[in-house]
This record gives C-alpha cells, structure tokens and sequence, in this order.
C-alpha cells in the first residue's frame, strides 16, 4: 500500500485517529482489531480509495443488480401473467388470486431472520444457493393447472427471495462507507422499477403471440423465469464474500479495504455476529421507526406492480395496451430514485429526500381516488410511482448509517424487513375486483400510508439532529465519516459517530 505526505486535513484525521487507538486497552482489543489499527498508520490517498471504491463497483453492483431484477421479476410477474389470462385459464376468484399474492410475502416474512446469514455465510454460496430456489420455483409456475399449486410455489419462492432483496443492502455496507452505500444501495434497488418496465414491455410482446402451443401466460412465466438460472455460475465464481476474499483486489488495496472497515464497525467486517450488538439493535426505538416507514411504503409498493396492468386495463384501455402503458411510469421512478439517491450521498442527508417524495407518492394516491379523468389518473400513475420507489430506496441506507456495527446494523435490517415486509399483506388485500375501476379504497390506504412516511421521517429526523446537538456539546465537533474508528466496540455510542439526517 503506497503512502505520501498528505494534507493538514488528512494529517488531523490520522493523527486523531492514531489517538483514539491507543488510548484503547490492548487487552480487551482482538488480534485482528490491532492488526487493522495498525494499517490505519499514515495516511491513503484519496485516489487509492477511489480506485477501490471502483473496483467494487465494476465487479460488484453489475451482479447484484442483474440478479435484484431477475427477482423482482419473477416475483411481480404474476400481475402480467393475470392479464394475459391465468384466472380465466385456471377458473381463479378476485379473492383467489389476492391470496396467490399474500401468500409470497407470508413466506418473505417467516424466512426474514436469514438476512444475518449474509454475516455467516459466504456470501458466494448463500446467493447461489437463493438464486437456485427462486429460479427453480418461478419456472414450476409455468406447469401449474390449479390454484393450489401456485399458492405451494408463490409461497416457497418468497422464501427463498426473503433473505436476499432485504439481504443485499445489508452485504453492501460491507464495502462502501457511509456517505457511499446510498447511492450502490439505490443502483441495486433501481432494478425493481426497471424489472418492472421490462416485464410490461415484454409481457406486451408475449401477448402478442397468435397460436402457441401454450397458453401466453405460462409462456411468461417460463421467459422470465429462465435467465435466474442462467447467472448461476456468475454468483459462484465472481461474488466476493468479503473484501479480503475479492480475487479483484491487490493485496494492498485489501489492506486499504481493512481500513476503511474500522471506521465503520468493531468487526472490521471480517468477523461474526456480535451478539451484545444484535441485541442492542433490535431495543433501538430508531429502528422501529424505521420498521414503521417501511412497512408503510411497502403497503403501497407491493400492490402497484402487481395491480397497476388491471388498474389500467379498467380505465378503458384493452389487456394488451394496459401491458405496455405499465412500463413508462416505472422507468420515469428509476430516474428520479438514482438521482435521489447520488444527491443524498452527495449531501449527506435521507430525510430531505425521502420526506417531500413521500408526499408526492400521497398525492398521486390522492388524485387515484379522486378523480375520473384517464389521462390525468394515468399521469397521478407516474406521481405514485416516482414517490414510493425512491423512498424505499432511501430507507435502507439510512438504517446502513444509522448503526455503528456489522451486527447491529445486521439487526436493524432484520428488524426493518420484518415489520416492513408485513405492509405487502395488507397492500395486496386493498383492490378486490368488485371495487373497481377506480379502487377508491385501496388508493386512499395507500396515500393515507405515504403521508405517514413524511410524518415518521421529520420526527426522525428532528430527534437525530437533537441528539447530534448533544454529542457536538458533550464531546466536541466530529464529522462522523472520516474520524469515527469503533476499536472499542461500542458501535453508534461511540463519541465520535455522528448519524446522517
């Protein structure tokens, strides 16, 4: 690892750093923690960081996103499949297939636990073991002939798509720092509304098809299920389960990787889970608070992809425009939630995103189930979507930020997706057919959900500057990002950490 003379400000970090690290007691200090505080010794230019932080996202985030779409895509597909004719095909109620979309978050909710396996797991082999499942269970869907077959299917492919979509932000702050995971974890969760798009846009292409010898649903079933198993060599070889395991990287951009982990938590990321931090991190009321805004996003988000194509088919349009009209609102999300997200890195700040964006996923709710007009419900359809996407995407690096160490952020995501993923049983039971076209119910729910998001988020956030008011009192001003190196264990208590609004 090279290392130069750097400028005062490097010097004031290091030399605070080098402080902080021996006023530690070595004997309640591991080997490995002494080992990382010693390469925290001089200073790394930020050129050598920027090159790593490169490196991780070259070989990184092009694996993770392709398979979050993948997912996401064989998970909200059944929406597309509906509308080009699974219930009349199989003879399913309204209120059959609403279970055939609750049943999936039922086994997304039980399996949530897992997401701490991304601690224990290598990480090459806990994602290709996921992707086998959920691969496998989405192509089964298309030999399904009844309603209890896929009511099997749905409910094992939540399973094994639990600890991964939850899981992935989780194992991408093993790498990135703080004020950079936001925009890596926005990246990866962009591929939901670009899955989306995709879906309609194929889905309008696969309906199409005069005279196969299948009927178009089960068609779409076996097209999107197929590439799952496709990538799986790709997560086996090429998935680094941590920073020192990354074939990618020189030994000394490891060592750069090492020390940078021991600003972010006491296992320097190359240990297990923490218990005490575990713990720690389910009594944290910031993370309940958190839990209750995702939960309220995600009574919005579940039903909108899986809706959305018989919503607009309802407002006039025929199954095969109402496909493809589903791709355009998505698409316009995916730009306004990568912009939001590379913003909030740049500022330092979630809330001031996520607030006024909720509110404009309330308001495109509102003008749902108000008014009448198709053209001007079909744009309020892009308000939605521009709110609710960008918002869970915010959400997840906040609690990334929120907690000190590997285990208690482990808990905090655990405890998030938890609570959070409970919002799709409600979200998916809110547009039963016979309240159609205009679903004044269901969209009411969720503008009243979205609202309340803004409302947790600015009681969050009033609460995290108090408190860094009080830190910046008791021990002095601190940026929290650069000086802050947790050799004591003592996570987001340590006196240096400061949280990100």
């Amino acid at each position: 690892m090279s290392v130069q003379s750097a400028d005062d400000t490097e010097k004031q970090t290091t030399e605070h750093l080098e402080h902080h690290a021996d006023g530690i007691d070595a004997d309640r200090m591991g080997a490995t923690h002494k080992d990382e505080a010693k390469e925290l010794d001089g200073s790394v230019t930020s050129e050598e960081e920027r090159r790593l932080v490169r490196k991780f996202d070259w070989n990184i985030m092009p694996l993770v996103y392709v398979l979050y779409m993948l997912s996401f895509l064989d998970r909200s597909n059944i929406g597309n499949a509906n509308t080009a004719g699974m219930s009349a095909d199989l003879g399913l109620s309204s209120s059959q297939y609403e279970w055939l979309l609750t049943i999936f978050y039922l086994g997304y909710i039980l399996g949530q636990p897992t997401t701490l396996l991304w601690k224990v797991v290598p990480a090459h082999i806990y994602a290709t073991v996921l992707t086998v499942c959920w691969g496998g269970f989405a192509l089964l869907q298309a030999a399904c002939t009844n309603w209890g077959g896929l009511m099997a299917l749905r409910f094992f492919l939540g399973v094994a798509e639990t600890a991964f979509g939850p899981g992935v932000p989780y194992y991408l702050s093993f790498f990135y720092l703080r004020r950079e995971v936001g925009f890596r974890q926005g990246i990866f969760l962009g591929a939901a509304p670009i899955a989306t798009a995709y879906a309609g846009t194929l889905a309008y292409g696969l309906t199409h098809i005069k005279g196969a010898s299948i009927a178009n649903w089960r068609v779409l079933f076996l097209v999107e299920g197929a590439p799952a198993i496709l990538v799986i060599p790709f997560v086996w070889f090429f998935l680094p389960d941590t920073a020192s395991h990354a074939r990618f990287l020189t030994e000394d951009q490891k060592a750069i990787a090492r020390a940078r982990g021991v600003r972010q938590g006491d296992e320097g990321r190359e240990q297990g889970l923490d218990l005490r931090h575990v713990w720690k991190g389910l009594g944290d009321l910031k993370a309940w608070i958190t839990a209750l805004m995702y939960f309220s996003c995600n009574v919005s988000f579940s039903s909108l992809p899986v809706f959305l194509p018989t919503i607009l088919s309802e407002m006039g349009f025929s199954s095969i425009r109402a496909q493809g009209l589903t791709a355009p609102p998505y698409l316009a999300s995916f730009f306004v939630l990568m912009t939001a997200s590379y913003l909030s890195d740049r500022l330092g700040d979630r809330s001031g995103f996520i607030i006024p964006l909720a509110a404009v996923g309330g308001i495109g709710y509102v003008v749902l189930a108000t008014v009448e007009s198709t053209a001007v419900r079909y744009f309020a359809v892009y308000l939605a979507a521009a709110g609710i996407f960008p918002c869970i995407a915010l959400i997840l690096p906040w609690v990334s930020n929120m907690h000190g160490s590997d285990s208690k952020r482990g808990a905090g995501f655990m405890l998030l997706n938890l609570i959070g993923q409970c919002g799709p049983l409600l979200g998916t039971r809110l547009y039963p057919k016979h309240e159609g076209p205009y679903y004044v119910k269901g969209m009411s729910v969720s503008a009243a959900f979205m609202f309340f998001v803004a409302i947790l988020a600015s009681v969050l956030r009033l609460a995290l500057v108090r408190e860094n008011r009080r830190r910046d009192r008791e021990y002095g001003k601190s940026d929290g990002q650069h000086t802050y190196a947790d050799l004591k264990g003592t996570a987001d208590d340590d006196p240096n950490f400061r949280y990100i609004l």
